[in-house]
């Protein structure tokens, strides 16, 4: 399978990395964590139809753009254990900036393990708890998308509804042999 087209967009108050995969020929792609500003994504899909989204973990700084990029033909992937938090602001942190943020309910709900293709593109799940219960990674290829497990220089907060510092070593060790040979897409470039 060739390499994807991946574009990088830093949307919402807390410049969430947002990715967009496509491959050469095709007109459809998958958003990875849309955070926030939904026509700033969609102008960013160049009329391509989103197959999918798939989110790294439930919280509202990745989930803000869902319900309106969403489509009936769209699927959306999030790790079983996260689920909850797409419709529950306490839940997804969202009560933090006096808002309440909301996402549909997840179409495919994923575990440890899972290849899922959207657009043409594999994906692995990597079950990586720690920041959230059901954080994960998506890898595909020699790229690993990383939501708020772990960042260039660092790794998500444990202090929210589910965080856990001793999963989150667990899942760091995990990832460390891995950073090695792939591109790390981390959730937020600070």
């Amino acid at each position: 399978m060739p390499e994807p087209n991946i574009r990088t967009l830093s949307v919402g108050l807390l410049g969430t990395c947002c990715y967009m995969l496509s491959l050469p020929g095709r007109d459809d792609c998958v958003v990875i964590d849309p955070g926030a500003e939904p026509d700033v994504i969609r102008q960013a899909a160049e009329g391509r139809a989103i197959a999918a989204v798939l989110l790294t973990h439930g919280h509202f700084d990745h989930i803000g753009a869902v319900a309106e990029l969403l489509t009936p033909d769209a699927a959306l992937v999030i790790h079983e254990l996260d689920a909850p938090l797409l419709g529950d602001p306490q839940l997804n942190a969202s009560w933090l900036i006096g808002q309440s943020v909301t996402a549909p309910d997840a179409t495919h709900p994923v575990h440890e393990g899972d290849e899922i293709t959207y657009a043409g593109i594999t994906f692995t799940v990597l079950h990586t708890p720690g920041h959230t219960p059901g954080g994960v990674c998506y890898r595909t290829g020699n790229s690993l998308f990383s939501g708020d497990t772990r960042f260039r220089f660092g790794f998500g907060r444990t202090d929210l509804p589910g965080g856990n510092m001793r999963d989150l070593q667990r899942s760091l060790a995990r990832l460390a042999p891995l950073l090695e040979e792939v591109t790390l897409y981390p959730g937020h470039e600070a």
